[in-house]
């Protein structure tokens, strides 16, 4: 039996819009698999002197505004007070968490005038884990750590650590941490790693230089200028980084330093393209 022609062109037609249907779709797959849509991430770098301005005020409102002005998503704190009896025994990691709207994730590395003294995190991403690990010490001074935490950004994890390091002028005590930050960056491989905090050191010195060999310092990439963030008032000196390890997928787009006196080193913000 023949089918009459009308059917013929409707059954036609409907095989046609259904092969159609499934090429769009599986074209449109194929397109959004090759081409997804980049992550952008805007991070920072502070070290906040216990929220005390050039003005000799403890102000963390201060402080607080000028890090929701540039809207990070990841912040690395040094200098921060918990129950110290100078900062009025306030607990900072909680007043940011609150002035901020983000989650703070803070670690003692030395315990000072009754309290706890060391770096903190904000992040406005999901926190997956979190730890902190105190640095070796050459002689004896002021315990320093770094603080680690792994969040995800949509599917993906990503390292981020904070660190304050030796100030004197002797290297030994940073090269050596530079050694341990190394192994750390090992044992959390292959995860991406953003790199922030004040490391007392200048670029072009046996410390940045050390650092180099496994990470990107962003500034010479993105930003324009010297990129002098101590002190404050008139800064002469870049000792804030922020570093991506090499070979991520983390493509820096623009370094900035935010102008203003709520602490005696300015701070340093990035954006990224994770790509």
């Amino acid at each position: 039996m023949s089918i009459p022609p009308v059917r013929q062109f409707r059954c036609f037609a409907l095989a046609f819009a259904l092969a159609l249907l499934t090429t769009a779709v599986f074209t449109g797959c194929r397109t959004w698999a090759a081409n997804p849509h980049p992550v952008r991430l805007r991070v920072m770098t502070y070290n906040i002197h216990h929220g005390e301005g050039v003005d000799g005020v403890v102000d963390l409102a201060r402080i607080a505004e000028v890090i929701r002005r540039e809207s990070p998503d990841l912040v690395g704190l040094q200098e921060v007070d918990k129950g110290v009896a100078r900062t009025q025994r306030r607990d900072f990691p909680a007043e940011l968490a609150a002035l901020t709207g983000m989650t703070c994730v803070f670690s003692n590395n030395f315990h000072y005038q009754g309290g706890e003294y060391g770096n903190a995190i904000l992040t406005r991403l999901p926190l997956e884990r979190w730890t902190n690990t105190h640095l070796r010490m050459l002689r004896p001074n002021e315990q320093r750590g770094v603080l680690q935490v792994v969040v995800r950004i949509r599917d993906r994890q990503l390292l981020f650590m904070n660190t304050h390091i030796d100030y004197r002028r002797d290297d030994a005590e940073r090269l050596a941490n530079v050694e341990q930050f190394k192994e750390i960056v090992a044992a959390e491989a292959p995860l991406p790693v953003i790199f922030v905090g004040d490391f007392n050191s200048l670029p072009g010195s046996r410390t940045h230089a050390a650092m180099s060999e496994f990470f990107d310092d962003v500034w010479p990439t993105a930003g324009e200028g010297p990129g002098f963030t101590f002190n404050s008032t008139n800064a002469d000196r870049g000792i804030d980084y922020v570093w991506i390890s090499k070979g991520a997928p983390l493509k820096p787009l623009r370094a900035w330093i935010p102008l203003t006196t709520a602490s005696d080193h300015l701070p340093l913000a990035v954006d990224l393209e994770w790509q």
